[in-house]
């Protein structure tokens, strides 16, 4: 069994190809570099639809298949940017129209823990799902990810990219393999007076950028600022993961979504899970962020347990939420 995924929810499309046995035949991504400001939907979705195709053309090359040896297609329906989703969405259908081929819909969310499970070997974690969209504690019970603690308003990652842009220090946001601002804050010092709000279980990063770019614009160091913008952020989110894994009594954490690429992040949450005895191993950087792998890993587990829709119901869901997702194969699958 052969399973094409395509992921197109933010600013990569990316068409991933898995096979049942779960070995990568083909990771192809092109990815939307805007030259100022953030991602615009209008401006990312003619690029997707401009890139999809060969993106097609560069994955069946890299498998060594035709489209017709492909058994399924698995498309990321949501959570994301409508006009993205909807190019993804439109190609997955044509695709498994013409071809005659299941059509498997994966929440884009739950692919992350996916691959981050895959990629590791952790059967069982709680995870902690960083992204420009997304920022989440989540954890398995019942046939369902259960969400334990998320951010109130913005996303870590959209913290990061914002204020990055706001000063100055990007497009683009990553550089080197390191985020803009972890770039800026080395040789920085702590400064006191920005807000660390931790509400419950839940995160909040509003008011944090908020006061982050009134201290820049009153003279204060950037560097002192970006590293003290970083320590309260990566700490909120691992003060609720440490949370969640007390709570739980999971014995392995993982750390999923673009923001996973950090590796200050990573070390934090390291020394927190071997605090508690707890198994953690770093998400390899090429699967932290958005690709088709993810997808199609997902549609192979989601495949077997029969979990397809016609092309007619393949509908794309913005605010699909990961809580609403069943997955059955969580313990039966072998990843």
């Amino acid at each position: 069994m052969i399973v094409l995924g395509i992921e197109s929810t933010a600013h990569t499309f990316g068409i991933g190809i898995v096979d049942e046995r779960l070995r990568v035949l083909a990771d192809v991504r092109k990815q939307y570099a805007p030259k100022s400001g953030g991602i615009l939907p209008r401006e990312v979705a003619p690029f997707f639809s401009r890139s999809a195709a060969q993106a097609l053309r560069e994955a069946l090359e890299e498998a060594r298949i035709s489209v017709r040896e492909v058994d399924a297609v698995a498309v990321a329906l949501g959570p994301g940017m409508g006009p993205q989703l909807r190019v993804g969405a439109s190609v997955a259908r044509a695709l498994a129209s013409h071809y005659a081929k299941p059509l498997v819909p994966v929440n884009h969310a739950v692919a992350h823990i996916e691959v981050a499970r895959w990629s590791t070997g952790l059967k069982d974690p709680i995870a902690l799902y960083v992204a420009g969209g997304n920022t989440a504690v989540i954890s398995y019970a019942e046939e369902r990810y259960r969400v334990f603690g998320e951010t109130l308003d913005i996303p870590l990652g959209n913290l990061l990219d914002t204020f990055a842009r706001e000063v100055g220090i990007a497009p683009p946001y990553v550089k080197g393999g390191k985020h803009a601002v972890d770039i800026c804050a080395e040789g920085g010092d702590f400064l006191e007076g920005m807000p660390y709000v931790v509400k419950g279980q839940d995160s909040s990063f509003s008011g944090l950028l908020t006061a982050a770019l009134r201290m820049v614009e009153r003279g204060a160091r950037l560097s002192d600022v970006c590293f003290t913008l970083r320590e309260i952020a990566y700490s909120s989110v691992v003060e609720v993961l440490e949370r969640g894994l007390a709570l739980t009594g999971k014995r392995e954490v993982v750390l999923t979504g673009g923001v996973a690429a950090s590796s200050l992040l990573n070390e934090k949450i390291s020394l927190m899970a071997s605090l508690h005895g707890a198994a953690f191993r770093p998400i390899p950087r090429e699967y932290s962020g958005d690709n088709g792998v993810m997808i199609a890993l997902t549609g192979v587990a989601a495949l077997k347990w029969g979990q397809t829709v016609s092309p007619s119901e393949a509908l794309v869901r913005q605010r699909w939420r990961i809580d609403q997702v069943k997955i059955p194969w969580y313990y039966e699958f072998p990843w």
